[in-house]
């Protein structure tokens, strides 16, 4: 669950942070001195209800920073020692967000499991002071309540909750290689029961406050308010404020219970749920599901399933002991710090390094209504923006503006749209078969196909109409956009921007900047990006640029390990076996044999030897034959109707048989084949910074992961050789370079780090 998803549920965490609540130590400070040292945290007593306010002045979230944590003890200390106080609640001033987590940085300071495990239980110990206060303690959520933010929610006495889209509550701790370390393993499951807990820690997945509330972790929902006389946000916030305060006055008066009486369907579930063997099975069935979908590459699933079964099964004690030291064991995994580098390398990539726009884009242009560009026209109108959509035909732009439709339409289907969004969202999508609208375009993106000569025509053509400011970015995967701004009277304005297939699912966008390319026209091609929800690397102009140029030696060699007699449902296990979430014979369908034909075809020519491997006629007679991946029906597979009906292709198998290879047995087992695989990427993608293409090793991994599918586990290639060590890897590479020559040769920064053990791409 955690290792299939990872990629995709670290996109939702780059504006959150993680860590635990320090214990608690009461302070006997003055009133004055409070007030001129506080600044995270405030309070006073409306009636017998003191309202406690979150608000970090430094940050875009509240998170349970040492500041935080430090405020809130002292706050909460003088709270319970206020004899008339009779009443609590907890409530964020900061729109659109409760707590979403804590400081990760507290865990990367520790050098040990065991301060780790201490930082857990000085969590737990203070929320167990919160569970187990005198007074009651109402938490009011409004926007993300998150990790650490939600374990404290559910240690209060009751929650209220508004049904604001912003409103989710999870425990993504799994995706940084974590688990809930300040008790949420043992009360979640009591919260919620055994199935709703295991899907909340495994999957990492946000939970609307609709459905917490029908889950248990939510008592009572709010209606969000619209604008007055002051902004919506702020008069929600006073709104749910006021709920709140009443919901705490009823409890202390007993006039509001803490807990409903359970119907029929509930009773008879905690009855099943009491049955041990019933658990055993839950627990069974869990860990196999977690296997099948990790590989076992992910070790935080398997302690959050050992943490919650030891809670249930051997009482509180023994669970929040192996909570804490379960979580201060994962901290020191590599994966955890693979994962957590990932997690930092977004939140660099969701920033405009560049600057602002002298002219912000509020007007695009999309040349080619095909999958790739009603994809990008999509994720735009989806963010606000207004989109042209040009294409050549009738017929093209039908099949375009159906795609955007559907693409927005699932979104209602899903409950995350409704039926009036989705019809506002398309109003700001028009289409024509002219150039007309393009005079009033900021940025024109073209989509057309990779043909150097069809983008230099339609350069021409887009460039007679648009106004003098207006960026024309390029959808290329591999044609270098110095060749493409060739044709361009104003090279200064041409970018290249490579989106990923499908567009909407796909998170990275790779920017690509030729040595003429103006820093504003950088600034607007990033801004527009970041518009869309992408997560950003910019990279320099050449052939493949960074991610292209990364996977074609990798496919050339599942080309050569099919020739060699190795089956695509091998070679599939063998790579998935490995941390991609892909295998290589479903990710050369995917991508599209055409499209490797092509690449590998222009790659060969612009690299030579070196991006051997199979042979490109493999490629090029299954094009022939039709056998051109999942879009043709038939490639290495065939494909049936359901998205996993598929099966060997016997014709594909023919060819590969024709130009069968012998399988040299020296490099031949099953790890071999994993580390040449592996190997070419790596070391094309570390060739890629010693050349300049890239420019550090963040964007590198972050691109990797997010755009091909590396294992997240591994943290990208960088991370990845900095784990292994690069020593090591140099030495792999030796002994395929004496069988296949100058395809496995180490690049110089690679010896370099092999040379000098002290040598990181990451500190």
């Amino acid at each position: 669950m955690a290792g299939a998803r990872a990629a995709g549920v670290l996109s939702r965490l780059t504006t959150k942070k993680y860590s635990v609540l320090s214990g608690h130590a009461s302070r006997s400070l003055s009133v004055s001195s409070v007030l001129a040292v506080r600044t995270h945290v405030s309070y006073e007593v409306k009636d017998d209800v003191a309202v406690i306010r979150l608000n970090d002045p430094t940050a875009k979230v509240n998170t349970l920073s040492v500041q935080m944590q430090a405020e809130l003890t002292e706050v909460m200390g003088e709270v319970w020692s206020n004899g008339a106080v009779k009443s609590a609640v907890l409530i964020s001033t900061k729109p659109g967000c409760f707590i979403a987590g804590a400081d990760i940085n507290m865990i990367q300071a520790c050098r040990s499991s065991e301060e780790v495990t201490r930082l857990s239980q000085e969590g737990q110990k203070m929320f167990e002071k919160i569970e187990k206060s005198p007074i009651p303690i109402v938490a009011a959520i409004n926007g993300s309540c998150l990790g650490g933010g939600l374990e404290f929610a559910i240690a209060c006495q009751y929650r209220v909750a508004t049904k604001s889209k912003k409103t989710m509550l999870g425990t993504p701790e799994v995706m940084l290689g974590l688990l809930p370390g300040a008790g949420g393993t043992q009360r979640l499951p009591k919260m919620v029961g055994l199935p709703g807990a295991f899907d909340m820690m495994l999957t990492g997945r946000n939970i609307r406050a609709d459905k917490a509330q029908k889950m248990g972790l939510v008592h009572q929902l709010v209606d969000p308010l619209g604008p007055g006389l002051k902004p919506a946000e702020e008069r929600t916030i006073e709104y749910l404020e006021e709920v709140a305060m009443g919901v705490a006055k009823g409890i202390a008066n007993k006039k509001v219970p803490l807990t409903k009486g359970k119907g029929l369907m509930q009773k008879l579930q905690d009855t099943v749920m009491s049955l041990g063997p019933v658990r055993n099975k839950i627990y069974k069935t869990v860990n196999e599901k977690v296997h099948k979908q990790t590989k076992g590459l992910y070790p935080a699933p398997v302690k959050i399933i050992e943490s919650v079964q030891v809670g249930m099964e051997k009482g509180g004690e023994a669970g929040y002991l192996t909570e804490a030291e379960n979580f201060g064991k994962l901290a020191m995994t590599s994966e955890s710090r693979a994962l957590i580098g990932l997690y930092q390398g977004q939140v660099a990539c969701k920033k405009n390094r560049f600057g602002t726009p002298e002219k912000e884009v509020k007007r695009l242009a999309v040349l080619g209504a095909g999958l790739m560009g009603a994809g990008i026209a999509q994720v735009s109108v989806d963010k606000g923006l207004t989109t042209i959509l040009k294409d050549t035909t009738v017929d093209g732009i039908g099949r375009g503006e159906q795609q955007v439709y559907k693409g927005l339409n699932d979104k209602v289907k899903k409950r995350a749209l409704t039926s009036f969004e989705r019809d506002a969202t398309l109003s700001n999508l028009s289409a024509q078969l002219d150039y007309s609208s393009f005079r009033s375009a900021d940025m024109v993106i073209e989509a057309v196909f990779e043909d150097i000569n069809i983008k230099h025509k339609v350069i021409k053509e887009v460039e007679a109409v648009i106004p003098p400011h207006c960026v024309l970015a390029s959808n290329t995967s591999a044609l270098p956009i110095t060749d493409i701004a060739a044709a361009s009277k104003r090279p200064e304005k041409v970018i290249g921007m490579h989106y990923f297939s499908p567009v909407d699912k796909m998170q990275l966008l790779e920017i690509i900047t030729t040595k003429q390319t103006s820093k504003d026209t950088t600034a607007s091609a990033v801004s527009v990006g970041l518009k869309q929800g992408k997560v950003i690397i910019v990279v320099g102009d050449g052939p493949g640029f960074y991610t292209t140029r990364c996977l074609a030696p990798m496919l050339a060699e599942a080309v050569r390990v099919l020739q060699e007699g190795v089956g695509p449902v091998k070679l599939d296990a063998l790579t998935t076996g490995f941390g991609f979430p892909v295998g290589a014979a479903t990710l050369a369908d995917e991508v599209g044999i055409d499209v490797a034909a092509h690449v590998a075809e222009d790659l060969g020519k612009a690299f030579g030897s070196r991006f051997g491997g199979g042979s490109v006629e493999v490629l090029q007679t299954m094009v022939e034959k039709g056998f051109k991946g999942r879009k043709s029906g038939k490639g290495c597979y065939i494909y049936g109707k359901g998205k996993k009906d598929k099966s060997v292709n016997p014709d594909a198998e023919k060819i590969l048989q024709k130009y069968k290879l012998a399988a040299p047995p020296a490099v031949s087992t099953d790890s071999d084949i994993q580390y040449r695989l592996v190997s070419r990427f790596v070391n094309e993608a570390v060739l890629c910074l010693q050349e300049g293409i890239l420019g550090n090793p963040v964007e590198g991994d972050i691109g990797a992961v997010f755009g091909l599918g590396f294992p997240p586990c591994l943290g990208g290639p960088f991370r990845f050789v900095d784990s292994i060590g690069a020593e090591r890897l140099v030495s792999i590479m030796k002994r395929f370079e004496d069988v296949y020559g100058n395809q496995f040769t180490p690049c110089q920064l690679l010896l370099d780090h092999a040379k000098d053990p002290s040598k990181k791409f990451h500190k």
